[in-house]
């Protein structure tokens, strides 16, 4: 795996406990093709978005309102060539709490600027935890699908 990663970080106007809940619902703001469980340690769970990409994530860290990690196991990306580049990558939420604040630091480790899928998926990811994570935190309401 490549030590590159797609990066962003966000800060939400709710305690860590309220993010690390939210990031563990990941239908509610990545996909509601999202099928399996997401919020405990060893979970195993897929990701759909039309024809386009599939992937299946397993939960290897868990940190109570600090940490969330999950290693892509199996991917297929239909847009570029090497459809299964996420495959071996990790997906990393660190969370941060000040004042009733917290920050959250994404990582999509293994991805890096010479990823064929790297524009693509850079935006999409910025798209999800920005807009549709960051609005599920505070307010409830989010915008799974909706990479752009």
């Amino acid at each position: 795996m490549s030590d590159q990663a797609i990066a962003t970080t966000v800060r939400v106007n709710r305690p860590a406990k309220d993010a690390f809940a939210a990031i563990n619902n990941p239908r509610a703001w990545w996909g509601v093709e999202i099928a399996g469980e997401t919020s405990h340690l060893g979970d195993e769970w897929t990701y759909r978005y039309k024809d386009f990409h599939t992937s299946k994530q397993r939960v290897s860290e868990l940190v109570p309102n600090r940490r969330v990690v999950w290693d892509v196991v199996e991917a297929n990306l239909t847009f570029i060539a090497d459809g299964g580049v996420w495959t071996g990558t990790r997906i990393v939420f660190d969370l941060t709490e000040t004042d009733g604040a917290t920050e959250i630091r994404f990582a999509h480790e293994g991805l890096g600027p010479d990823c064929e899928c790297f524009d693509a998926c850079s935006g999409a990811w910025t798209g999800l935890v920005s807009r549709s994570l960051k609005s599920l935190i505070e307010t409830g309401h989010a915008f799974p699908d909706q990479v752009g």
